[in-house]
Order: C-alpha cells, then structure tokens, then sequence
C-alpha cells in the first residue's frame, strides 16, 4: 500500500496490486471533506480503506475493485443540467457493476431536500447529517 499525505488531516491511499487486500474493502470519497479522518474507525470496523478524492477516481476505483462499503458526500450542485450532485453518477455506475455495497452517505442539512431527490431514486442504506460522528458511522458499519 502507498499513502501520500496531502494535508495534514487528508491521506489518499491507494494498492499497486489489489489482489493482496484480504479484508472486505471500504471506499471513502472525500470530495470537499471538511471532517475529520474517520480511518481509524473504519479500520475498527474490520474494512481495508482505499481513499479518493474525486468522483471520478472512485468510479475507476469500483470498476476495478467493487467495495464492500462506500462512505460518499452529498454535495448539492446547481449547475448540473441533468442531476444534482455527482452522487447519481456513482449510483448509475453501481448498477452496471456486479456489486451491491452498503452506501453511505454524508450530507449537509442545508441540502436535505435536494438529497432527499436522490433517496428517493437510488437506494441507500444510511445517511448522516453533518456534523458526523465516528459513533454514528460506527452505528451504520455494524448494520
């Protein structure tokens, strides 16, 4: 495994070789962040964590390696023509991959109505309202 620390409460790791991690594996999309590294409770769960910061690479992510659970932000934008966020955008590439993890999804207040679109189309199984606790995320890992 390589972890590169980019800022002092970010790390983004990633495997040259997936075929080495033995645990279930738990995908954290941490696209604006502004909380705090939940690793360790991760870890404490029992997950291998493999952290992205975009979108983009956690839909590569998927396809190569379908996780057992992904932790995603809700992060309402208004300029999309045709969604909300690009959460619908990992939700459409779960369908077309042989997987069914557990989703969470962190959000904020604010955008409760908005998320509420998405909840209504896709399914997932827990979400959190910020500001989030590792007691809460550990609530929704034990399910």
């Amino acid at each position: 495994m390589i972890t590169i620390s980019l800022l002092s409460d970010l790390r983004v790791s990633f495997y040259e070789d997936l075929s080495t991690v033995t645990q279930p594996v738990l995908l954290s999309i941490v696209e604006l962040g502004g909380y705090p590294d939940f690793s360790r409770v991760y870890k404490a769960a029992g997950y291998e964590t493999i952290s992205v910061t975009s979108m983009r690479k956690a839909i590569s992510t998927i396809k190569k390696t379908p996780p057992t659970v992904i932790v995603a932000e809700f992060n309402f934008q208004s300029d999309f023509r045709d969604r909300t966020s690009t959460l619908e955008s990992l939700m459409a590439t779960l369908q077309g991959v042989d997987a069914d993890p557990l989703l969470i999804v962190l959000f904020e207040k604010e955008f409760a109505t908005h998320f509420k679109r998405v909840q209504d189309r896709f399914i997932i199984h827990h979400s959190i309202a910020f500001p989030v606790t590792a007691e809460q995320l550990t609530a929704c890992l034990a399910h």
